[in-house]
């Protein structure tokens, strides 16, 4: 007879396991099935590992500008290989963390590969072969997560062109990088990599680089990669890539023509395909639109007992999204009272240097919408704390309804700005208007400064520009 539980969750990522603790918080008996490590792509392979190589590569950014602040280093090198394994560790102590927090919280974790059956019922294959079945008495949460998209005419070989797991863990730095796609994830590493030395090249497909935000902020972090020795190339397609040779030879269609490329390495960041193969989903009848799990905003899939959230599903695929679905997700299934997600009102960013940060309307999603906005942009330049701290690139943007100053928008590129991005996020969320951020006392020096004085310049009322 199956083992029997209120709830199984299928994956541990950044939905699965905040939904598993939330529903056992609510007195619901949970387990989790891994296939892998605990805390999923993102905490091991994603979100946590790069930004320790960003850290990193930043670090070493400001060894070679050290004269700018009045100090002399002497000899100094990027240790490729001991800053690979610095980000291994911090994923390793992150995942240990995440094994201490399902101890903590009572939750199973059952290692293996799991696949969904009729009757609320998931079926576990471990590493020796062994299927056992597993019954939820309440329901079963997938959370399977999203892996690399691979380019039909570009195969992924895992040495000359590679994804990001890969480029992760490389043994050797390249001396020279070609990435595919111009997305968070090929926009961090391209930093990554160019700051250590390594010459990089971007080709995106669409007009701008980062294409989802706004378009000030796609024209300013062109403008600071073109300074750190990137090249970039929009409206671009990468038609083929030889790896016969010593390393790769790219073959790119451009606006001005056919370009040839000879690189060490090929990174692949043109998106993720979400992993919905092969974990029983035809069987039970769930169904799958356009590659993703079909579900309503309580992340019910069409049958009953089933839930989908995260990466495998139609919304933003985002880490602090997944674990926000597994929360409400959770609540739902233990019958608590929860509030569906606005997904009007979620933060993008983007942890390159200047970081990016943004959410709501762009300006022209606005306009295009026929409303009469006004806008206001405060360029870091402007700001003491950024002169002090030597990081004066970028601005803070921002966007308001003229008729009732409704905060429609905020876009930011410079230092630090993934962290100010929450006041922004928190202020809409509680209906804040333009008139009240101007009688908000922001602390003087900081950056976060800026947003205020963005919305005085949206304004006219603008005091240091």
């Amino acid at each position: 007879m199956a083992q029997t539980y209120d709830v199984i969750v299928l994956g541990s990522g950044p939905g699965g396991y905040p939904a598993a603790i939330r529903a056992s918080q609510l007195g619901l008996k949970v387990a989790v099935v891994e296939k892998e490590s605990l805390g999923g792509i993102c905490l091991n392979w994603g979100c946590i590992p790069t930004k320790a190589l960003l850290k990193s590569a930043q670090v070493f950014e400001y060894i070679k500008h050290a004269k700018d602040y009045g100090i002399t280093v002497g000899d100094y090198e990027a240790d490729f290989g001991a800053v690979i394994k610095r980000s291994r560790g911090v994923a390793d102590s992150m995942s240990k963390g995440v094994s201490f927090l399902m101890k903590k919280n009572k939750i199973d974790v059952i290692m293996g590969t799991g696949k969904v059956k009729k009757d609320k019922t998931v079926e576990v294959t471990d590493k020796d072969g062994k299927k056992t079945d597993y019954t939820a008495g309440k329901g079963v949460i997938i959370a399977t997560g999203a892996r690399a998209r691979e380019l039909p005419n570009i195969k992924i070989d895992g040495k000359k062109i590679i994804e990001y797991r890969k480029a992760m863990s490389l043994e050797k730095q390249p001396e020279t990088m070609l990435v595919i796609g111009s997305g968070a994830i090929g926009m961090e590493f391209a930093y990554v990599y160019a700051s250590m030395g390594t010459k990089v090249t971007i080709v995106e497909f669409l007009p701008r680089v980062v294409p989802v935000e706004d378009e000030d902020v796609s024209k300013e972090i062109a403008k600071q990669y073109k300074k750190i020795g990137i090249d970039i190339y929009t409206n671009s397609a990468v038609e083929a890539v030889d790896t016969s040779g010593k390393g790769c030879k790219v073959s790119v269609k451009t606006p001005d023509g056919q370009k040839s490329f000879e690189v060490d390495v090929v990174l692949s960041a043109a998106g993720i395909v979400a992993n919905v193969e092969n974990i029983g989903l035809e069987e039970v009848g769930i169904q799958v639109e356009k590659g993703k799990i079909v579900v309503n905003e309580w992340y019910e899939t069409g049958v009953p007992g089933f839930y989908a959230i995260g990466d495998c599903t139609p919304g933003p695929a985002l880490a602090h999204v997944a674990t926000a679905e597994g929360i409400v997700c959770a609540e739902k299934i233990a019958g608590h009272k929860t509030e569906a997600i606005d997904y009007g009102n979620i933060p993008g960013c983007t942890y390159c240097q200047p970081e990016i940060a943004s959410v709501g309307m762009t300006e022209k999603q606005a306009r295009e919408a026929g409303l009469e906005i006004k806008v206001g942009k405060f360029p870091f330049m402007a700001s003491g704390k950024a002169t002090a701290a030597g990081v004066r690139d970028g601005f803070v943007k921002v966007i308001f309804d003229a008729k009732y100053g409704e905060w429609l928008g905020a876009h930011m590129i410079g230092a630090n700005v993934t962290e100010m991005i929450a006041e922004v996020v928190a202020a809409r969320k509680l209906e804040t208007t333009a008139h009240e951020i101007l009688r908000s006392i922001h602390p003087h020096p900081t950056m976060s400064e800026a947003v205020k004085g963005a919305t005085e310049a949206a304004y006219g009322e603008a005091i240091d520009l």
